[in-house]
């Protein structure tokens, strides 16, 4: 699978990870946003379809979400 959509989100660190998420899978319909809390353990495999959604115990974004 060629993925042609947007692949960073800059813009969203700062941002409540659910609405990122939101965002994420509208700007680019062929990935699926995950929220993640930072510290969880994560599969280091890359997958052109999944994005993290790396977020504080405030569920703040705290870096730019990429596909990974």
């Amino acid at each position: 699978m060629i993925n042609t959509g947007k692949d960073s989100w800059p813009e969203l660190v700062g941002a409540k990870g659910e609405a990122a998420a939101a965002t994420i899978e509208k700007e680019n319909p062929l990935v699926n946003a995950i929220v993640i809390l930072e510290g969880t353990p994560t599969p280091r495999d890359f997958r052109c379809d999944r994005v993290w959604v790396w977020v504080n115990d405030k569920g703040v974004v705290t870096r730019t979400p990429i596909i990974t």
